[in-house]
């Protein structure tokens, strides 16, 4: 019989599962805030709690632990990546990225990836499974307890949120929650390729936390050569979905426009992208791509990304070019995690 994993319930599971073992319901507030507020490994360290019952949860209950296989730090910026192993053996990839207002930390929602954009790392071996809530919030709780709070969170690392929809929103109560880490829902970011269906479900939702759309093309034929997703969600489908966000919530869309030499840098491409943003409450955010084994693209050179960013801004588009950070390490999603898993197939 396996454990009951106690980091993936929420507080109401959790006075649930504490009524089940014949205890008290606030007990599990108790357990919560051990959990989530001062991220405990141990129930020994649960110090409020009688050591009878401590001894039940251990019998019963477990704490999940991931293991920090690998970590890169790039010492120019500070970035730093860090490859986690889950209990099953799975590898997953979280990004601490160090700002002037605070640290931001990228995670993953699955082990790989299905949607198959041809300049990411983490589609190479398609998709392996989900990510839990749990495990979401381990990637954070684990930097935390080691260099101190973190300012914001994006789940924008391996795997697409969308495809993960139940485990995403559980992950987004438990960190949410004022009895846990409470973390406020604008240092939250959810990314997705453009799953429309889940984009108008999000939205009725109305919450406060940040939706980044990776775009990275706003032609429909190019875009689907380069995201296969393009093909089932196509741009006026993907457009009508934004617009749609946008009227619910009356908040403003983060558009991911990917940097990839001779594929989406042209002035065609740019004038594309002023055509898709019109009339939509949206910001451009510029990324030129980190190089990946396996994938021949590039980034264009630094004169090419400003020209198509100066293109944008003459034409009103709100517009930024993201700093590069960690130049030095493996960055791209999936990279170390492919380099890990081929070193423990020789």
């Amino acid at each position: 019989m396996s454990k009951i994993n106690l980091l993936n319930y929420t507080l109401m599971e959790l006075e649930d599962v504490l009524t089940e073992l014949g205890e008290k319901k606030f007990r599990a507030l108790q357990i919560f805030e051990w959990l989530h507020q001062k991220q405990v490994t141990s129930f020994d360290e649960m110090s409020n709690l009688s050591k009878p019952l401590r001894e039940k949860l251990k019998s019963q209950t477990q704490i999940p632990q991931i293991e920090v296989v690998r970590t890169q730090t790039d010492h120019q910026d500070g970035t730093q990546k860090m490859l986690y192993r889950f209990g099953d053996g799975e590898y997953a990839e979280t990004v601490k990225m160090v700002y002037e207002h605070g640290s931001s930390v990228c995670i993953s929602s699955q082990i790989g990836c299905r949607m198959g954009c041809t300049f990411c790392a983490s589609t190479l071996g398609g998709l392996n499974r989900n990510l839990s809530a749990a495990e979401m919030l381990m990637q954070i709780y684990e930097i935390e307890r080691n260099s101190g709070p973190v300012h914001s969170v994006v789940i924008m690392g391996m795997g697409e949120p969308f495809d993960n929809y139940s485990e995403f929103l559980r992950f987004v109560e438990l960190i949410n929650h004022p009895h846990g880490r409470n973390l406020g829902s604008r240092h939250i970011t959810v990314s997705t390729c453009g799953l429309a269906d889940k984009i108008k479900e999000f939205a009725d939702l109305k919450t406060q936390i940040n939706l980044a759309v990776s775009l990275h093309q706003a032609r429909q034929e190019k875009r689907a050569e380069i995201m296969p997703i393009a093909r089932k969600y196509d741009l006026e489908t993907l457009k009508s979905a934004c617009q749609y966000y946008i009227s619910k919530t009356n908040r403003r869309i983060t558009f991911e426009y990917g940097l990839i030499e001779n594929k989406t840098d042209q002035m065609v491409d740019a004038d594309a992208l002023i055509g898709f943003c019109k009339g939509l409450l949206c910001h451009i955010n510029l990324i030129p791509i980190n190089p990946v084994a396996d994938r021949n693209q590039k980034a264009p050179d630094k004169k090419r990304q400003y020209a198509f960013k100066n293109y944008l801004e003459k034409a009103g588009i709100p517009v930024s070019l993201r700093r590069t950070l960690g130049k030095n390490i493996d960055a791209a999603c999936g990279q170390l995690r492919k380099k890990e898993e081929e070193i423990c197939k020789q």
